[in-house]
C-alpha cells in the first residue's frame, strides 16, 4: 500500500518531490501509520474508548499510567478506580447518555473519574476550570447536567453562582467538603473495584457522544462542543501516530485537562498506546525541566506561549539533559521556533492545526519551520480542506458572479473550510458541531463551490503554498483594515516580539475617531529596561508603514484563557484612552516624534480631530 500511494503520487507530482526525498517518504509513512492507527474507529461499531483503554490496561497492568507529584498510578490502579466510579454511577441511576458536569483541577481523579462515568455511558461536560461568576454559570447551564463532581479547591466559586442555575442538579464533593454537596470519595470507596457486569453494560457505539469539552472563549462565552468516542479514538490514535509513540513513552502535561490539548492530545494519545501521563496541576517555567528530567519524560505537549515562557526563563541546568524526543502542539511562531529547538535540544517538533469542534486537521509531520501542518497534493481528495477568499471588512467569504466562493491561489491569505460530506456515515471530514443547534449552523458555510453543499468555517485566515504546507495568518475578527490594508494581528506581533526586552506581545485594532477602519494597537509584556528609542525604530524597519502600531500599553502580564491564549475583548473596549487604563500608555506618531507618552491632553488632541492619522 505504501509503495503505491508514492509511486502513482510520483506520476502525478509537478515538483518530482515525491518518492525522492527523504522528508516527502517520511511524510507519507507519516501519514499512513496516522490513518492505520485510527482504522479501529467507526461510527457505527461498537469499539469505543472505554475499550481501547481497558485493552490497554489489561496488558499495560502494572507499569505507570500517571505520574503525579510523588505518586504513581498503575494501569491496574487506574482501570480499578474507574470500576468504582462506574458502580457508584450506576447505584445513582445514571444511564447511558445523562450529563454528568466535571469541574476538577488537573490530577489522577479527573482520568479516573471520566473514564469511570464513560463506562456507565454518560456523557461528561468538562467545565474551565478558571472560569468564575457568569461564565462559569453559563458553562454549567449548557451542559444542563443531572450531576455535578466539583473539587472542593473549587467549591468556592461553584457555591458563588449555584443560586444562578437553571437547573437543580445534585452536587458532589471531591477532595473535601462543599457547601450543600454529598462526599463523592466516600460514596465511591464503597463500590467494587471490579468491572461492571456484561449485562450490565450500557451498549455503546463510536457515535456516541462522550464528552463535551468548551472552547477557550476568546471572544465570548465559551460553546459546548459535542466529542464522541469515534472523535476521541481517532484523534488519540491519530496523535499517537504522529508522534510515533509506544509503551514506552512518557508525556509531560501541564496543560488543563478540561480542553482537548491536555484531554486528548496529550492523555489520549497516551491512553492508546499503553504510555504513561506525566501529570502536572499547572505550568511552571521554573519548574519545568526539573521535572522532566526527574521523570525521564520523552514527549511534552505544547501550546506556543508556553514555548515563549521557556524562552525567556533564565538557563536551567537540566535544559539539554533530558530525553524528550518530540514535542507537540500548536501555536509555536516562526521567530522562536528554530531558537526553541536548538537551546533545548528538542530532536523533532510536530506543530498541528485544529479546533475542538472542527473537521480540519493539519499537521506538519516533517517539521518545517512555521507551518502549521501539510496536505500534499496526493491527499487532496482525501481531507477536502480549501482555502477560500476572504473580505476582511465585511467579514464574509467573497462570491464570484455565480455566487459561489473562490479558492485562493497559493500564497494568497483566506479563510480554511472543511469539506462536511452528505453522508452522515462518512468518517472524514464528520462535523459534530455544538451542543445547540443555533450554534452549530453558525459555523457551516453553504454553496460554496456547488449548490448544496457545505462546509465548516474554521474561522482562521492562512495560506498554503505550493508544497501543501499551511501557514497561520490571523483569526478572522483579529485581522483588521487600516489605510485600506489588511492588517494582521500575528505577523505584526511577530514582528515586535523579536526585539530585545519584549516578552509577550497582544496585538488588536482599535477605533480612532474621524478616521476608517481601526488603527494598530500592541499590548506588552516587557522588562524595565525597554529602549523606546530603539524600539521605535525596530518597528518602522521590521514592518510596513499601515501595519504598524500606533498606540503602545505597557502591561505586569497578559490576560490569557485556561489553554494560554490571548483575550483581546477586553483590551479592544478599553481602547488607548487613559481615564479607563491604568497602566503606561504610550503613542507613537510622526507628528510627535518617536514613541511618546500617551497623556490626557493627547488623547483629547486625538478625540478632537487636532491629531490626525
Amino acid at each position: 500500500m505504501f509503495n503505491g500511494i508514492l509511486d502513482s503520487a510520483a506520476k502525478l507530482d509537478p515538483t518530482g518531490v515525491v518518492g525522492r526525498t527523504n522528508l516527502e517518504l517520511r511524510y507519507a509513512r507519516g501519514m499512513l501509520d496516522v490513518l492505520r492507527r485510527v482504522r479501529v474507529a467507526k461510527l457505527d461499531g461498537t469499539y469505543t474508548v472505554v475499550d481501547m483503554v481497558e485493552q490497554q490496561a489489561r496488558r499495560s497492568i502494572n507499569r505507570p499510567a500517571i505520574f503525579f507529584d510523588k505518586d504513581v498510578i498503575t494501569w491496574r490502579e487506574l482501570d480499578a478506580r474507574a470500576n468504582q466510579v462506574a458502580h457508584w454511577a450506576q447505584s445513582i441511576g445514571i444511564a447511558k447518555g445523562d450529563i454528568v458536569s466535571l469541574l476538577m483541577n488537573n490530577k489522577p481523579d479527573y482520568i479516573t473519574t471520566w473514564f469511570g462515568l464513560a463506562k456507565a455511558g454518560a456523557t461528561i461536560a468538562l467545565i474551565n476550570t478558571n472560569l468564575t461568576g457568569g461564565p462559569l454559570a453559563h458553562g454549567l447551564n449548557v451542559a444542563a447536567a443531572k450531576h455535578v463532581i466539583v473539587d472542593a479547591e473549587l467549591g468556592e466559586a461553584f457555591t458563588a453562582i449555584a443560586g444562578s442555575l437553571e437547573t437543580t442538579p445534585k452536587v458532589w464533593a471531591q477532595g473535601g467538603t462543599v457547601a450543600g454537596a454529598a462526599s463523592f470519595d466516600e460514596a465511591v470507596a464503597q463500590q467494587p473495584q471490579t468491572q461492571l457486569p456484561r449485562s450490565a453494560r450500557p451498549k455503546l457505539k463510536g457515535r456516541d457522544n462522550l464528552f463535551y469539552i468548551y472552547t477557550s472563549g476568546t471572544t465570548g462565552n465559551p460553546k459546548a462542543a459535542h466529542i464522541s468516542h469515534y472523535r476521541f479514538l481517532q484523534a488519540s490514535n491519530g496523535f499517537a501516530g504522529a508522534m510515533e509513540a509506544t509503551w514506552r513513552d512518557r508525556m509531560y502535561c501541564v496543560l488543563p485537562l478540561y480542553h482537548s490539548a491536555g484531554g486528548i492530545v496529550a492523555v489520549g494519545s497516551m491512553l492508546s498506546v499503553g504510555g504513561a501521563v506525566i501529570l502536572k496541576r499547572k505550568f511552571s517555567a521554573k519548574q519545568f525541566w526539573e521535572d522532566v528530567s526527574r521523570y525521564d519524560a520523552t514527549l511534552f505537549q505544547y501550546i506556543g506561549e508556553l514555548c515563549r515562557y521557556l524562552l525567556n526563563s533564565p538557563e536551567h541546568p537540566k535544559e539539554k539533559a533530558h530525553k524528550i524526543r518530540v514535542a507537540c502542539g500548536n501555536g509555536l511562531r516562526p521567530e522562536i521556533w528554530p531558537t526553541f529547538q536548538e537551546r533545548f535540544n528538542i530532536g523533532r517538533v510536530c506543530e498541528f492545526y485544529g479546533a475542538t469542534e472542527g473537521n480540519v486537521i493539519l499537521m506538519n509531520a516533517d517539521g518545517k519551520v512555521g507551518a502549521i501542518g501539510r496536505i500534499p497534493f496526493y491527499l487532496d481528495r482525501v481531507f477536502n480542506t480549501k482555502i477560500i477568499k476572504f473580505d476582511v471588512e465585511t467579514e464574509q467569504p467573497v462570491r464570484n458572479a455565480q455566487g459561489f466562493c473562490i479558492e485562493c491561489a497559493p500564497d494568497e491569505p483566506g479563510e480554511t473550510i472543511g469539506l462536511i460530506p452528505q453522508n452522515p456515515n462518512k468518517t472524514v471530514g464528520r462535523f459534530e458541531g455544538y451542543k445547540g443547534k443555533a450554534e452549530t449552523e453558525k459555523k457551516i458555510l453553504s454553496d460554496v463551490f456547488t449548490k448544496g453543499d457545505k462546509w465548516f468555517r474554521t474561522g482562521d485566515l492562512m495560506r498554503r503554498d505550493a508544497q501543501g504546507y499551511f501557514y497561520f495568518v490571523d483569526r478572522i475578527g483579529d485581522t483588521f483594515r487600516w489605510k485600506g490594508e489588511n492588517v494582521s494581528t500575528a505577523e505584526v506581533a511577530e514582528a515586535l516580539s523579536t526585539f530585545p526586552g519584549i516578552k509577550e506581545v497582544n496585538v488588536y485594532g482599535v477605533q480612532v475617531p474621524g478616521t476608517d477602519g481601526r488603527a494598530g494597537m500592541a499590548s506588552l509584556v516587557a522588562g524595565d529596561d525597554l529602549d523606546l528609542e530603539a524600539f521605535h525604530a525596530h518597528i518602522g524597519k521590521a514592518l510596513p508603514a499601515y501595519s504598524q502600531p500606533y498606540f503602545i500599553r505597557v502591561k505586569a502580564e497578559m490576560e490569557i484563557t485556561g489553554t494560554f491564549k490571548h483575550r483581546k475583548v477586553d483590551l479592544v473596549k478599553d481602547g488607548f484612552d487613559p481615564g479607563k487604563v491604568a497602566e503606561p500608555l504610550y503613542i507613537r506618531h510622526p507628528d510627535l516624534g518617536g514613541i511618546k507618552p500617551l497623556t490626557a491632553a493627547v488623547y483629547e488632541d486625538i478625540t478632537a480631530g487636532r491629531l490626525r492619522f
